[in-house]
């Protein structure tokens, strides 16, 4: 499943008003008996080719539970979700590709506790890599359980690497910066034809949290406070980006990455060639089989500042839960934990939305298809240095103040590097404490 990073208006102002109280507080709900018929509803923001193979993964929970009536909604947003449960009228089971809501919908109580149903069930969290259970956990409340992962890495360009005579992905960023000059072609007039490497943030899958793991920078400390001004990750990271921009010139640039088609179009910029080395996440490997199946490309860890880090990552994902006042939590329950433990499930929905699966049984089962460009992303997620972003009670404002910044600093804007980093660590520490 792509991600698009963002908090939606109905989101953030409904989340902060819900009340932090769960149907579970009792205990969690019995799941029915087999002569007990009832109807639970799924909301997801799947769409088109992704909701038929997630509703082709339902009619596996269907033919075992033949007395739940299973009722699928796709292109359910995570402020359309939030909007049911405020106006008490809440799906059974939400589905969110937005993982870094995750901090609202457990503080809130928008999404139950699943920790008793959890305990009572005695479910082995063991098979979910740690990574993964971070990110579907807030300060001790697991709300949610994971569904699928993305991981991201290097996609590369084989016939352009070919043609400037390289043989090797880049493992550290500076041959990723080498390698970006070499790869570059320019039109007659100047401007950029091949971009070896695009710098620009906000640009396709250009984003902090994408980039971090790569230079071992820190969001937070463990109370919680942006630690952007005192990392020195962050100001290495930022110059290396400058480096490579003022190598293009930022007005060119700019002229670039207006011409670009969007992220998830068949005019993708990767897909197209107009980009040689870009960062993205193992769905892009479906993308390219369905509209770009000609391309000639590799993949590989993301290049590193360090020796130690190579191979890690972003890890983020689809999160499932039992929204506040679920009228059949039982139930939905045993369908939260079929979709998220079940491995049959968890292969087939993986091989339908070329996502990972987030167990090591689905992982390592032989049912699952695996390119050797796909592979990369499991090799990833199997090696146990992926990250996720840090869960926050205001979701991704902190990541969004952070992008915007980067941009400034990025065309200019922005003169003196550290005191700017620890201003903004205070703006993004302020909005938390207010709630946005």
């Amino acid at each position: 499943m792509r991600r698009q990073i963002g908090v939606g208006v109905a989101a953030t102002a409904l989340l902060a008003a819900a009340c932090t109280a769960g149907s579970t507080a009792q205990g969690p709900q019995p799941a029915p008996g087999p002569d007990e018929r009832l109807t639970i509803t799924v909301a997801s923001q799947f769409t088109d080719r992704e909701l038929d193979s997630f509703n082709r993964v339902l009619d596996g929970f269907r033919a075992t539970h033949p007395n739940i009536t299973v009722e699928s909604r796709g292109s359910q947003d995570d402020d359309k979700i939030t909007q049911a449960i405020r106006g008490g009228n809440p799906p059974d089971v939400a589905v969110s590709a937005e993982t870094v809501n995750l901090g609202q919908f457990c503080s809130s109580g928008a999404w139950q506790d699943l920790g008793p149903y959890l305990e009572r069930d005695r479910t082995d969290l063991s098979q979910i890599p740690q990574a993964v259970q971070d990110y579907t956990q807030y300060q001790g409340k697991r709300c949610a359980m994971p569904l699928l992962a993305d991981v991201y890495g290097l996609y590369y360009n084989a016939d352009l690497f070919a043609k400037a005579g390289i043989s090797e992905p880049p493992r550290t960023t500076a041959e990723l910066t080498d390698l970006a000059k070499r790869l570059t072609e320019w039109n007659p007039d100047g401007s950029i034809k091949v971009a070896g490497f695009l710098p620009v943030q906000a640009s396709q899958a250009n984003h902090p949290w994408n980039w971090a793991p790569h230079w071992g920078a820190r969001w937070m400390d463990e109370q919680g406070r942006s630690v952007l001004g005192s990392d020195p990750a962050w100001a290495e990271m930022l110059r290396w980006q400058k480096e490579l921009v003022d190598f293009y010139g930022w007005d060119k640039l700019v002229q670039f990455t207006a011409g670009l088609g969007q992220q998830y179009s068949a005019d993708n910029a990767f897909q197209q060639g107009r980009i040689a080395m870009a960062i993205d996440g193992e769905y892009r490997t479906g993308f390219i089989e369905e509209q770009a199946p000609e391309l000639n490309y590799g993949t590989a860890p993301f290049p590193v500042t360090r020796p130690e880090l190579y191979g890690t990552g972003l890890t983020t994902g689809t999160i499932i839960g039992v929204p506040k006042g679920a009228a059949n939590a039982g139930a939905a329950w045993e369908l939260v934990k079929y979709l998220t433990t079940d491995t049959d499930a968890l292969v087939e929905l993986a091989n339908g939305l070329n996502n990972v699966p987030t167990t090591r049984e689905a992982l390592h089962d032989p049912r699952l298809e695996r390119s050797p460009q796909y592979q990369t992303f499991l090799d990833l997620f199997d090696g146990a240095k992926l990250v996720p972003s840090p869960a926050s009670p205001n979701g991704s404002a902190y990541m969004k103040s952070t992008e915007d910044f980067m941009v400034k600093w990025q065309s200019g804007q922005v003169s003196d590097l550290g005191p700017a980093l620890r201003e903004l660590d205070a703006q993004i520490d302020a909005a938390k404490s207010m709630g946005g």
